[in-house]
């Protein structure tokens, strides 16, 4: 999916630094190489995959296994003897140290802010589902699980809406855990009246809806790439998803600012029955750091860099 695109600095570095990298079921795509003449220039790749024609069809591999992942990973635990790395080890702590991903954030409701407050009220033991876009990257970077199969997203399928199904899903198979999706407000659109199938069933899933007026992904790419041309990605319009999901019977809470976000998420959990919080962010907030379409995937770049970049046009 994005992840390429969005994963960290350390993580793009190491690909670009590894003298081997090993691929167990990726395809890929163009979101994860971004420019693929320049991908993983130092090392040997060996891909392992179910599917013949995934082999070197982007990526030119030098050596490659055909196979169910498991069995393939189980026969080369046995034949690989275990090793240390110790030295390359510490240059990927080194560079985690240099380019954090978690910024402080004094005062300033931000995304992190919103996932990691998620985080604590919840707990490791619960499951996340997520729809498609910036919330989805921010998820993915700010959101800890320790666990399989507790963070449920639609990866590079980019499907719009798939998060609120999913953990309908997950809440029927584990009525146990506390069950959660985080959703962006042009995804809620896609489904928002499965709110209604929650109170009929009474299913407790809580719906966060990371609300930002927009189409945040879209319009990330139109303030950077395309010149602020806002083509059919503002959604400033007099829709009012509490009220939406008061008239479906899933009780509606709002939230503004940051105080209001942890009481918010216990009261939803305390309550037993579905709901949905509706959380107010910037049109602005971006999703960082980022690699440009074309671009090697070592050229990331975060928000100090494009905040230089406009000083020098200025």
């Amino acid at each position: 999916g994005m992840i390429g695109m969005h994963g960290t600095k350390t993580t793009s570095l190491a690909i670009s630094e590894c003298d081997l990298l090993i691929a167990v079921g990726a395809r890929f795509s163009d979101r994860v190489t971004c420019n693929i003449q320049t991908f993983a220039p130092n090392a040997k790749v060996l891909h392992i995959d179910t599917d013949r024609a995934e082999i070197d069809k982007n990526v030119k591999t030098d050596h490659s296994i055909i196979g169910d992942a498991k069995l393939v990973l189980e026969r080369l635990a046995k034949t690989v003897k275990q090793q240390h790395h110790d030295e390359w080890m510490n240059k990927i702590y080194e560079w985690e140290g240099e380019y954090p991903i978690h910024k402080p954030y004094d005062g300033v409701f931000t995304p992190q802010c919103i996932m990691e407050t998620v985080n604590a009220a919840i707990g490791r033991d619960s499951i996340a589902t997520t729809d498609v876009g910036q919330h989805q990257m921010w998820a993915a970077q700010y959101y800890r699980y320790t666990k399989p199969r507790t963070l449920l997203t639609s990866g590079g399928l980019g499907t719009m809406g798939f998060g609120l199904g999913a953990a309908m899903g997950a809440k029927m198979g584990r009525p146990d855990k506390v069950v959660i999706n985080i959703a962006g407000d042009g995804c809620f659109r896609m489904n928002m009246n499965e709110l209604a199938t929650l109170s009929r069933h009474n299913i407790p899933v809580i719906e966060v809806v990371v609300n930002n007026h927009v189409l945040g992904m879209v319009r990330q790419w139109q303030t950077l790439f395309y010149g602020k041309r806002y083509s059919n990605t503002v959604l400033q319009d007099q829709a009012d998803f509490v009220k939406v999901a008061e008239a479906l019977g899933v009780k509606g809470i709002r939230v503004t600012k940051k105080e209001e976000m942890g009481p918010a998420i216990r009261a939803a959990i305390e309550s037993g029955k579905p709901a949905l919080i509706d959380v107010w962010i910037d049109c602005d907030e971006k999703v960082f750091p980022m690699v440009p379409a074309g671009a090697p995937i070592e050229d990331v770049f975060d928000a100090e860099d494009l905040a230089k970049k406009e000083q020098e046009k200025d």
